[in-house]
């Protein structure tokens, strides 16, 4: 019983009012995106409202389940977790349900499991499991081997579906690998090779290599350096030159017609509206639509009339703005921010070093899902299909998402022990 009552005590509510807040404001907007006339009550398990309802219902129970269960449970059994996770996503490959070009889908009677949402918080176990159980620091190649290696392994099963969306989700978690110490110059030149990703897809290949001869040979020219200095600046010249080569080959030969097109929409190199620049369209008219305050709810005209593809779903956000307006807007990315600033609190406040590192993989997820979701459904990356957390329409999202945040939660409540 003291147990019990103090894990109540420790768990922090109000971070569990917000995800209670955001799981309801979802289930909500999807109740407008796919409202059925034939079926209007908002729990009829009919209908996909319904069955959110449902997944809400089990996710809470899972969570509440979760933090009963003891806190060295998750960083013991973490390797078991995450080999689980590998095993689903190597099995949907085999039997999995292809659903819009994506083999993504385990089908269970009438219910469909997506493995790549609960690899998410496994990957995030097995890495804080292994940086806070290591020796090494993040000077040394084998770590730094060994955490890429934990994040590559489920990107490229995911990437085999192909699902490019959930695979990108795991490049956030460097984000972690920096706050534990990896040199900020990895960061940097993570920005330098995105900068010349999109500079390779807007010029040709051949200009934007003569521009870089051009440029390292007037830095040479202009500055006095030392023999290594300048073998330093060719190979790094060099190395850029092999990048340009590499993406346009990989942005021709891999990325699939509509992940190419989706990134023309984006980069100007595409005007159709009509066509493949269709679904973003359709979302920044809905959004801009709801004005200040918003159509009412069940009273957005894209939304009713299915104007916006996949709206209970990847494009929920385009309901919200809608039918709740800039203000309603500004309230669930209010909700965001302040969930995400609680978590880095979280963080920071941690005695063990294996629930500090997991807390910022949650951060991390959190953020990029949130970033990037909103992000497409106005048009400032291109549309790659993840869900928006707690929001969006789905049983493996929810629940997963529900997991690595009620973990966090558990994980928090021990914080005056070590795990």
């Amino acid at each position: 019983m003291n147990n019990q009552r103090s894990l109540l005590f420790n768990v922090d509510w109000v971070v569990i009012l917000i995800y209670l807040a955001l799981c309801t404001i979802g289930w909500f907007n999807i109740h407008a995106a796919v409202f059925d006339p034939l079926h209007p009550s908002i729990i009829d398990m009919g209908t996909n409202y319904g069955k959110q309802f449902l997944f809400i219902i089990t996710a809470l129970i899972l969570g509440f389940v979760i933090l009963f269960l003891d806190g060295k449970f998750f960083s013991t059994f973490s390797p078991v977790f995450y080999g689980a996770t590998l095993l689903l996503l190597i099995l949907v490959l085999v039997i999995g349900r292809n659903v819009g070009g994506n083999q993504a889908w385990i089908p269970i009677g009438s219910f469909r499991l997506q493995p790549s949402e609960f690899a998410k918080f496994s990957t995030c176990l097995l890495l804080a499991h292994y940086i806070s159980s290591s020796n090494l620091k993040f000077d040394d190649m084998k770590m730094i081997g060994t955490c890429i290696l934990i994040l590559l392994i489920p990107m490229a099963l995911i990437m085999l579906q192909p699902d490019t969306g959930s695979a990108l989700t795991f490049t956030s978690l460097v984000f972690v690998l920096y706050r534990e110490g990896l040199s900020g110059y990895i960061l940097i030149i993570g920005a330098v090779l995105i900068a010349l990703f999109i500079l390779s897809l807007l010029f040709n290949k051949f200009i934007l290599v003569g521009a870089l001869v051009g440029i390292t040979a007037l830095i040479l020219l202009l500055s006095r350096k030392s023999r290594r200095s300048v073998t330093s600046i060719i190979i790094v010249t060099a190395a850029c030159i092999a990048f340009i080569f590499c993406v346009n080959f990989a942005y021709q030969n891999i990325l699939q017609t509509h992940q190419r097109n989706r990134i023309d929409v984006i980069l100007g190199k595409i005007n159709d509206p009509r066509g493949q620049g269709y679904n973003l369209n359709q979302s920044k008219i809905a959004i801009g639509s709801g004005g200040l305050w918003g159509k009412g709810y069940l009273q957005g005209t894209q939304t009713k009339y299915d104007f916006v593809p996949e709206q209970s779903t990847d494009f929920i956000f385009c309901t919200v703005g809608e039918e709740w307006g800039f203000a309603g807007s500004l309230v669930v990315i209010g909700l965001y921010l302040t969930l995400l600033l609680l978590i880095i609190n979280i963080a920071e406040r941690q005695r063990s070093s294996f629930s500090r590192i997991y807390a910022y993989g949650v951060a991390s997820i959190i953020f990029f899902h949130f970033f990037i979701n909103i992000g497409m459904t106005i048009g400032l990356v291109p549309v790659i299909g993840i869900p928006l957390p707690f929001l969006s329409y789905g049983g493996s999202s929810l629940w997963s998402f529900t997991i690595l945040l009620f973990i966090l939660l558990k994980l928090d409540s021990n914080r005056m022990g070590i795990i």
